[in-house]
């Protein structure tokens, strides 16, 4: 029931404000985000490699709205792949953008977008690796899916994210299915009404399963982003009776929740990427993780009970 207000606080000047000057909120926000420059989050990334993980890096922040900003946030991302190239990690290490975070929503966002995005997937490229675009609110998607597909022209590696709670994810996941797209699978972690999203878990489970059965049977890459025990024992079952082999589909999770799973699944031989997050503009990104699970919220509220 809490989490429809926690996404409606992420957008709330007034709570970013007071959460933010809360003394013990670094310390909990360290769990999720682990550095705010690139010079913390090398050493993360070399230690998460060496334990046989792999990763995808996000510098936070969204809801630009000048074209600096948008340059900035693109010059970020050049900054962390050219801090990637000496450590020749290719593939290991990708990177997921949202596309808000290019200018999405200024007057001539998707253009800008797409402009400000190109630079970080050649650059990716060269490095041997690639991006993934993050999924944001529903009104959005239109323009991320044709960013995607532009992308794809020089670069047919480039990602792009789903959301299992959206009516309109089925028919997205059969079309990307079908032309051999790399897709991240996710329940949707955004504040969506009832006309275009389902509201309920019983229901977003439901077609998270279905929607992933249909990415394995299809002929693209599968990245399955959950926490959700059952979720992962579905998707490995229907992994091997589409008859893909370990490295054609991989597990995805984030930094902080479910290490130890983080661990296990690559210890089994899968492929396991751990979401990263980085940078100072955290608010958004550390609101969507409470409200994503009870847990993330119970560990956040016994920790300003404690320490605060």
């Amino acid at each position: 029931m809490l989490g429809p207000v926690i996404l409606a606080a992420s957008r709330s000047d007034r709570m970013r404000r007071l959460i933010s000057a809360a003394p013990v909120t670094r310390q909990v926000v360290d769990r999720f985000i682990p550095g705010e420059t690139v010079d913390d989050i090398v050493p993360i990334v070399e230690g998460l490699t060496a334990q046989g993980l792999e990763l995808t890096m996000d510098v936070v922040g969204e809801d630009i709205t000048t074209p600096e900003q948008a340059a900035a946030a693109r010059d970020a991302y050049l900054a962390l792949i050219d801090r990637l190239r000496p450590l020749d990690l290719g593939e290991r290490v990708e990177m997921s953008v949202k596309l808000s975070m290019f200018g999405q929503s200024l007057p001539d966002g998707h253009e800008r977008a797409l402009a400000n995005v190109r630079p970080v997937v050649e650059a990716a490229a060269a490095i041997g690796t690639t991006v993934t675009l993050d999924a944001e609110d529903h009104t959005t998607l239109d323009s991320m899916f044709a960013i995607h597909e532009e992308l794809r022209k020089d670069f047919p590696q480039t990602g792009c994210v789903i959301q299992a709670y959206l009516f309109r994810t089925e028919a997205d996941a059969r079309r990307l299915a079908a032309n051999g797209s790399r897709v991240r699978l996710v329940k949707g972690a955004y504040k969506e009404p009832a006309e275009v999203a389902y509201q309920q878990k019983p229901e977003i489970d439901k077609a998270y399963v279905r929607i992933l059965r249909t990415l394995m049977d299809g002929t693209g890459y599968p990245m399955v982003g959950s926490h959700d025990p059952r979720l992962i024992s579905i998707a490995q079952e229907l992994a091997r009776r589409a008859g893909r082999k370990p490295d054609e589909y991989e597990f995805q999770m984030l930094y902080g929740i479910r290490g130890d799973e983080h661990l296990r699944l690559a210890a089994e031989g899968h492929r396991m990427r751990v979401y990263t997050a980085y940078g100072t503009d955290w608010y958004g990104y550390f609101m969507r993780r409470l409200a994503e699970k009870p847990a993330n919220l119970r560990f956040f509220a016994r920790s300003l009970l404690t320490k605060g």
